[in-house]
Formats: C-alpha cells, structure tokens, sequence
C-alpha cells in the first residue's frame, strides 16, 4: 500500500559552494512541491562513505517520518545500485546507494523490510551525463515517494539481505585495555570513539591512560592521563573522556580542540587503561603564556 510523505530529510557530500545541493531541491520542490526538505549536513568529506553512514547514524533517530536521502557516491554512474530501502512499517524510506551508505541507519531504524533497484525510467530524469545521480535518480525517487508513488513502481525488488553492510569498526579488550578506534571529529575538536558505557569495564576507576599516536614521530605513540568526565567543565584542564550526546565515549579537552592538541583524526587507535601511567612530556596538554610584571 502506497502512502504519502511530507518531508525528505538530505545528506551529502556535496558541500554548498557549487549548486549540486540546490539543484537536487529544485527538482524535488518541481515534482512535490508540498515536500519540505531537511537538510542534515552537505559537508561529509568528499567520497568518504564510512564518514556519511556514521552521520547518517547519529541522525537517524531524530529525523522525522517520511523519506531519508543520503548520497555520498563515489561509484556514481557505475554498476553499483540505487536502491530505496523501506523501514519501521512503511513510515521511512531511505534512498541513496548501495555502497554502504544506508546500512547503519537500516538496522538503527529496525531493519529492511523491502529494498528496490530504482531503475523505472518514468521516474528518473533524462541525464546529459552519468555523473549527478542526487539530481537524475535519487531525488527524483524520494519526490515520487512523497507523491505517494509506490515503493515498488520504482523498480525491482532487491534481497535486502544482500545490501552492501558497512564498514563500522568494532572496539575490543586485549588483557586489562580497550582498544579503540576515533569514529568522529566534530565542529569543536571532539573526537568519537566507537565504545560505549558497556564497553568499559565497570571496575575501572574515573583515572585512565590514553595511548595515541605521536603527533610528532610517525608510527610511534605516547601515553597520556586522561579522567572520565560527566561533562566538559568537569575534565579541568587535562583530557576527558566524556559521554557525548550519542551515548558514545569522547575524548575532549574543555574549551580547546582534542584533535588539535592531541593530533588526532579519524581512523586513529586509542588504546585506553585504567590508571595514569604518563611517559615523561606526556602529561595533560598545557598552554604556555608569559606572565607580566
């Protein structure tokens, strides 16, 4: 049963200095124009697909029902799909390719319950080139959805068990550590790690080590202290590990960028311990500043 959607919630990574975000509006706005677009973020980095399916997870629960448009494709115009994934009874669809890109927020949003190949013609745009599928195909679908199109007019039906799954790194324990991985950098220089509350034993006092890479030496790593903090205010001015917003453990500094002041990016290994055991010049990051007179 076919039913219509108000709102199309959009991620890319296109960025918002050329047009390509604009133009994928305008054809939405041209086919349903009773459809208001959410924009989620334009900014992913250009072809990282791992970096829009974590964005895409930290959003999914907060976006409202309707239709969920992600495209960070660096395949465009290839053999990979496009595909429109139908979740949670009917209420969501997410449609972008099959790369990778929607399988976090598919199984945060309960599963697939039916995916199609959007390969109807009637549904596309007639494209000069092969290369802007946000434009030709993707936004194209997510407006014909709003319209009350059905899922199944778009095209075949696809095994969704078959979809491309991502590649999220799992933390593990090596002895008494968690070795860690930094999922995400936000705006303010936090860095994301992929371990929870559960992930850290329960014994483990507020006190802990951090071995990260040496920002100086290439493939060397320097122990840092670090406490578990409820909140930025409370790391001092040493490093915190906190429980961000996600329910996912950070390490930050208060009002100062981690990623910064301790080299990090994503991608990186932190290993965590309990305790404090600093190497020499490994102690918590300090600013120097010249005292007057």
């Amino acid at each position: 049963m076919s039913r219509r959607h108000n709102t199309i919630s959009f991620l890319t990574d296109y960025g918002t200095t050329d047009e390509f975000v604009g133009v994928v509006k305008a054809v939405i706005r041209d086919i349903a124009p009773h459809a208001t677009v959410l924009d989620l973020t334009h900014e992913v980095p250009p072809f990282d697909v791992k970096a829009g399916s974590l964005a895409l997870a930290r959003c999914i629960s907060y976006v409202p029902e309707g239709i969920v448009l992600a495209v960070v494709d660096p395949g465009v115009g290839s053999d990979r799909r496009a595909i429109a994934v139908e979740v949670a009874g009917g209420a969501g669809v997410l449609i972008g390719p099959d790369n990778g890109l929607l399988a976090p927020a598919v199984a945060m949003a309960g599963g697939a319950e039916r995916a199609v190949e959007i390969t109807n013609p009637d549904y596309r745009l007639v494209a000069p080139g092969a290369t802007f599928d946000g434009r030709d195909v993707f936004g194209p679908a997510a407006a014909h959805l709003c319209n009350g199109v059905p899922l199944d007019a778009l095209g075949p039906e696809v095994d969704a068990a078959l979809l491309m799954p991502a590649t999220i790194p799992l933390p593990r324990e090596e002895g008494d550590e968690v070795i860690a991985e930094v999922l995400w950098v936000d705006r303010f220089g936090n860095c994301q790690l992929n371990i929870g509350p559960d992930d850290l034993p329960a014994s483990w006092p507020v006190s802990m080590s951090l071995r990260l890479p040496d920002p100086h030496q290439h493939g060397q790593t320097v122990i840092r202290s670090a406490v578990r903090a409820d909140h930025f205010a409370a790391i001092g001015h040493g490093i915190g590990v906190v429980l961000d917003s996600y329910g996912m453990y950070a390490v930050s500094l208060d009002r100062r960028s981690a990623a910064d002041d301790l080299g990090l990016a994503p991608g990186d290994q932190v290993v965590l311990a309990a305790g404090t055991d600093d190497q020499p010049g490994g102690g918590p990051v300090t600013t120097p500043v010249n005292l007057g007179r």
